[in-house]
């Protein structure tokens, strides 16, 4: 009797298709969120803000409900259709960057940046769920890691884009031209873009993956009972924060400390964090995988002697007087800080049963921006405001020096975290 190969019920090619997409769509995700670090000296000076109120514009008005809606909709997407979820999700988040260009005042500026904040809530929670329907546990590392692409090559672009449409046509047009092409973009990921099964990659037919839909505190208390969780949120939330306020700041300090234009921060430091922190993402999931397929420990420990070494370099980049050294040393700090955002987002799916994938997802990023968005940014303006006085326009290299010593925090979670790892991975 002859029997009959059945091809895949997804294949390898919509799988690539399918992360390619989703790796553009965060790429607008972080372009859309942080081009406003290359606009705060011109939209500081025409709206005569502080640097804490700029703090608050670019980290906490998106961020707090960034990080508070995405349980919700995360819900929302363990029930319903997620690639729809994210497709709604990018238009909103688009639209309302474009009408950050219309804003008079800080009020309008932040009404802006909380539309998308919401928007943007929808999308991560929804593509890491789609991500583990995808691809095997021993492949979820290195595809998230893909995915987490989007981070720095939407900020290179952000600030490419930004700086250069900035200086030529002012802070407003840069909103304007970069939210308008987000439109098109959810209609391709309506259009083209295919819904997986739940729990395809876990080898789970459909139907039998779920007893029900836990809600957010049960997903909470399960991922709190593991010690390996609790630590490696910690350490990934401290490494958000030093990350955050890093990437919202530094192009202000090469404007203030090194005299550069905003074509010239926006096109080094695009670099900068483009180019090292996409090798960063992408070595760091392929090395957690590699590693971790050995000794499941070094999944986080991996992650944990990235961000040790990484410490006295970035202190380092922000003390010598030479821009171009500066942007050199910048480089290894910027590589190892992106370590964490693979391994760190495959293991909170490895601990979680399929049901809970996207709630679980959710909450890592609530805890992470919290930590990270909410409170990093403005923390960064408070303590260059503060030191003001005594450093003048040098205050924020200080501030910023202190912000990188919180990784050695970050690596201890990560170090403990990695101890529990492997238990917890087998208990679940």
């Amino acid at each position: 009797m002859q029997q009959s190969n059945n091809p895949p019920l997804i294949s390898d090619a919509v799988k690539r298709y399918t992360l390619g997409v989703l790796v553009v769509v965060y790429t607008f995700n972080f372009i859309d969120r942080q081009i406003l670090s290359i606009l705060i000296e011109p939209i500081k000076n025409d709206l005569d803000v502080t640097d804490f109120g700029m703090g608050l514009l670019s980290g906490t008005a998106f961020a707090i409900f960034y990080a508070t809606l995405g349980m919700p909709l995360a819900l929302i997407a363990d029930r319903w259709n997620r690639r729809n979820l994210i497709g709604i999700s990018l238009a909103v988040w688009s639209g309302m960057t474009a009408l950050s260009g219309l804003a008079m005042n800080f009020w309008h500026l932040a009404a802006a940046r909380i539309g998308v904040g919401i928007g943007e809530a929808g999308c991560s929670p929804a593509a890491h769920s789609m991500l583990a329907d995808l691809y095997p546990a021993k492949e979820r590392a290195t595809a998230l890691g893909i995915y987490s692409l989007g981070i720095p090559f939407g900020v290179m672009f952000g600030l490419f884009a930004g700086g250069a449409i900035a200086d030529l046509f002012g802070w407003r047009w840069a909103f304007f031209i970069v939210g308008v092409p987000g439109l098109v973009l959810a209609a391709i990921v309506f259009m083209t873009v295919k819904e997986p099964p739940r729990g395809l990659a876990d080898g789970l037919a459909a139907g039998t993956q779920s007893e029900g839909h836990p809600s957010i505190m049960e997903v909470f208390r399960f991922l709190m009972q593991r010690r390996s969780f609790r630590h490696m949120v910690v350490g990934g939330g401290l490494t958000a924060f030093v990350g955050y306020g890093l990437i919202t700041w530094v192009p202000t300090f090469f404007l203030r400390s090194h005299g550069m234009t905003l074509t010239e921060a926006g096109f080094w430091l695009g670099l900068v964090l483009g180019i090292p922190g996409g090798v960063g993402i992408v070595l760091g999931g392929w090395l957690s995988d590699q590693l971790g397929a050995r000794d499941a420990r070094w999944y986080l420990w991996m992650v944990a002697v990235a961000l040790a070494v990484g410490v006295p370099v970035g202190a380092a980049a922000f003390l010598v007087e030479s821009w171009w050294v500066s942007l050199l040393l910048l480089c290894l700090p910027v590589m190892l800080g992106n370590f964490y955002q693979g391994t760190t987002f495959a293991q909170t799916q490895g601990l979680a049963p399929v049901r809970m994938r996207a709630v679980a997802a959710a909450i890592l990023l609530f805890i992470l921006n919290f930590i990270g968005f909410v409170f990093g940014p403005p923390a960064v303006g408070v303590l260059s405001d503060l030191l003001a006085s005594s450093f003048g326009s040098h205050a924020l290299r200080y501030s910023l020096l202190c912000w990188g010593l919180v990784n050695l925090w970050a690596a201890f979670h990560y170090w403990r975290a990695g101890r529990w790892l492997p238990g917890d991975l087998e208990s679940r």
